[in-house]
């Protein structure tokens, strides 16, 4: 669980690369299941979700959203920053109790407005990719 490399001169220039592990745990779990009420079969029973070819529950999307806020909030080397907009494609289930890699590579920095680019992929404990996106993210 480390924040292992950033290749560049400034915290977010062009380049820098930072990666981040997390497990779905059955405590984040059930603390997005409390949080906010989400009971969708295919996320709480193993039989629904398995009846539609998954390997049992899967969990919540939204669950990699939170990893990323967090990430952005309090992993990277800058503290003044904000999420300006996100974009999250997911390409394959997540289970409880898995392990997903964050992968993170700052694409551009854009000085005159402070906003940097960002490219980012989860992979899961098996190296298979479960989610990838793009996102921008303002220096305040």
């Amino acid at each position: 669980m480390s924040e292992v490399e950033h290749a560049a001169s400034s915290p977010l220039s062009k380049g820098a690369k930072f990666t981040r592990e997390f497990v779905v745990s059955q405590a984040v779990y059930e603390g997005f299941i409390h949080t906010f009420n989400d009971r969708n079969p295919y996320h709480v029973s193993d039989e629904a979700a398995r009846a539609k070819g998954f390997a049992g529950k899967i969990m919540h999307g939204n669950i990699l959203n939170g990893f990323l806020s967090y990430f952005i909030g309090e992993c990277l080397p800058v503290k003044t920053v904000v999420i300006q907009s996100q974009e999250i494609k997911f390409h394959k289930p997540v289970y409880l109790n898995d392990s997903v890699t964050l992968n993170v590579e700052v694409s551009d920095f854009h000085k005159s407005v402070r906003t940097a680019e960002i490219n980012f992929q989860f992979i899961n404990q098996h190296s298979v990719k479960v989610a990838r996106g793009k996102m921008f993210i303002g220096l305040l």
